[in-house]
């Protein structure tokens, strides 16, 4: 009577290698049919920033031409809304870290049973969809006549922000060691001074990510300027895209396209800056205490 000789372990491991592709080819399939969903109105878009009789249709150009490019590079339909963007993105970030900072700086520092539920008061301000408070926010301004201004648009998308953001300074601040501040008030330092000398210039990472992503959340807010500012020379470049949708279902395809290219072009560097902050802001906590 003969039994069979057990399997080698380079047998067995093989076998178990193959088993484990079969187990993972339903996710890779899920996988590439979720890319392919996001790769071609990509390519579409670029595709079509390079073809002067573009449509809606996915195709590559027969000639490519810059024509596209060309005719939205201009004051008005470029430049002017997206120096708009820019002031209305920056300033809203600026507020925000000024704000998040002196709010995140007590919960942080100072523990009291009222910072959890102020944490979850402030948490459930982002679950409030913005239509739902646009019609008093709207009927507040013109009572306020300050429809049509930069800086008062500014506040506002502020306010929607500031709850994540507050969230995010508070787990960065957290992991500032207290004793480094205690050692500044021995020497005679106020709080103040301390969270401006000490804490900040160690949470500079964290405050790149939360400015970075207020940023870039306020950069593609549509709703709030379209409703707020009424002049087209206010109009950031969210809203100025409008432009190109004309009446009875015209629209101009291939300038959308190039604009919509530029119009990303800052949204990507800043996406790739995020990356590298968050990089460094995870390894914060660490450097500190090394």
């Amino acid at each position: 009577m003969t039994t069979a000789a057990p399997a080698s372990p380079r047998t067995r491991h093989l076998g178990q290698s193959r088993g484990r592709r079969r187990a993972r080819l339903p996710a890779d399939a899920a996988l590439l049919l979720i890319g392919a969903c996001f790769v071609l109105p990509l390519l579409w878009l670029v595709f079509a920033s390079l073809d002067a009789g573009a449509g809606h249709q996915t195709r590559v150009p027969g000639e490519v031409s810059l024509d596209n490019f060309a005719a939205v590079m201009t004051p008005g339909l470029l430049f002017q809304p997206l120096w708009n963007s820019l002031v209305l993105s920056a300033g809203t970030a600026a507020v925000n870290l000024v704000v998040a900072v002196l709010a995140a700086y007590p919960l942080s520092r100072y523990r009291s049973r009222f910072n959890g539920p102020f944490l979850y008061t402030v948490l459930f301000g982002t679950c409030l969809p913005i239509t739902a408070i646009m019609v008093p926010v709207y009927g507040l301004f013109v009572q306020l006549e300050l429809l049509d201004s930069m800086p008062a648009t500014v506040f506002f998308m502020a306010t929607t922000t500031l709850p994540m953001a507050i969230w995010m300074t508070k787990n960065f601040m957290d992991a500032v060691p207290v004793s480094l501040e205690e050692a500044a008030w021995v020497d005679g330092a106020s709080a103040m001074a301390a969270l401006r000398t000490i804490v900040l210039p160690l949470m500079r990472h964290g405050l790149g990510v939360v400015f970075i992503f207020v940023f870039i959340q306020a950069w593609g807010n549509f709703f709030v300027p379209f409703v707020l500012l009424l002049s087209e020379a206010r109009q950031p470049a969210a809203v100025s895209i409008f432009s190109f949708f004309g009446q009875h279902g015209a629209v101009a395809y291939g300038q959308l396209a190039a604009f919509s290219i530029l119009y990303s072009v800052p949204v990507l560097v800043l996406y790739v800056m995020v990356a590298r902050g968050a990089g460094s802001s995870f390894a914060l906590s660490g450097a500190m205490k090394g």
